[in-house]
């Protein structure tokens, strides 16, 4: 080959090979800065493309997941009371009973219906409280209209969405119980005149206060049943949902996440590769340096 000063092809191939291994040093090293293979669409834009779309998917998940927990929280919410309401029947059950033993003196079936009444107050205020978050689904009349509670359950188009409906306990308590805000009524009985509170207004066999009593009882541990299996629903749905998110975030970083074991042995190389390059221009720059001697 020729000597020129003009031309130094040496030169110009060190300095070709000292560029291509600083862009794959750059490249290297965005990999190990990011922890990404795939960072952007220049990248590889298939991978890239389905990356994002899968990102999107856990972005919907979240949201899914969000509304379940808020869901689940007013169901729970919902079961504390119902099973509290559960507890308070339980007693006035007693009570009632007891109140209607004709051996009983009126005086002591007096304090009785103050316990009665007391109990109801009880009620009132666990229908009223149990809220979660500005919704309640006890407080109400049980309509389709009353306030219930939904949820999405799935990022799938057209999914249905999970719902828990209004279990129209003020009705029910009212019809069980007597007027709500009413202090003197109690099962239909005006407690304001002492000479109501009878045997017999107690019996079954008259008002029917324990038949009363017995069927809000019912109502409640049907209410109960069906709020448990809704709160087991939310749980099953926020379980698979836990799990394909994990599916998802893995599925995303098998494409795009980057091998760092990989890439630092790779950059080690690169780093050694880049000085050789550095040291080869170095030579191939000296090259026409002994033309000079030819003019000696």
């Amino acid at each position: 080959m020729a000597l020129s000063v003009n031309t130094n092809v040496g030169a110009m191939a060190a300095l070709q090979s000292l560029t291509s291994t600083n862009r794959s040093l750059e490249t290297t090293q965005s990999r190990i800065t990011t922890g990404l293979n795939v960072a952007s669409t220049k990248d590889d834009s298939a991978k890239y493309t389905v990356a994002q779309t899968l990102r999107g998917d856990l972005g919907k998940l979240s949201a899914v997941t969000s509304s379940l927990n808020n869901a689940k929280s007013v169901t729970d919410t919902a079961i504390a009371g119902a099973e509290q309401i559960s507890d308070l029947l339980n007693q006035m059950k007693s009570k009632a009973l007891e109140a209607s033993d004709a051996g009983l003196d009126d005086d002591s079936r007096v304090a009785i219906t103050k316990d009665l009444l007391a109990l109801k107050q009880q009620v009132s205020t666990i229908i009223d409280g149990s809220d979660f978050n500005g919704t309640n689904i006890l407080k109400g009349d049980g309509s389709a209209t009353a306030q219930g509670v939904s949820a999405l359950q799935s990022i799938a188009s057209g999914a249905s969405a999970l719902t828990v409906d209004n279990q129209g306990y003020t009705t029910k308590a009212t019809t069980a119980l007597g007027d709500l805000t009413d202090d003197t009524d109690f099962a239909g009985i005006d407690t304001s005149d002492p000479t109501n509170i009878t045997a017999a207004a107690f019996s079954t066999a008259t008002t029917g206060v324990i038949d009363k009593l017995d069927a809000f009882f019912g109502e409640v541990q049907d209410s109960l049943s069906t709020l448990g299996a809704s709160s087991r629903k939310i749980e099953g749905q926020l379980s698979f949902n836990s799990k394909l998110t994990d599916v998802v975030t893995s599925g995303i970083g098998n494409l795009v996440d980057a091998d760092l074991a990989k890439e630092s042995a790779k950059l080690q190389a690169l780093q050694v590769q880049q000085q050789l390059g550095v040291q080869a221009l170095s030579i191939a720059n000296q090259a026409p340096q002994t033309i000079l001697s030819l003019f000696r």
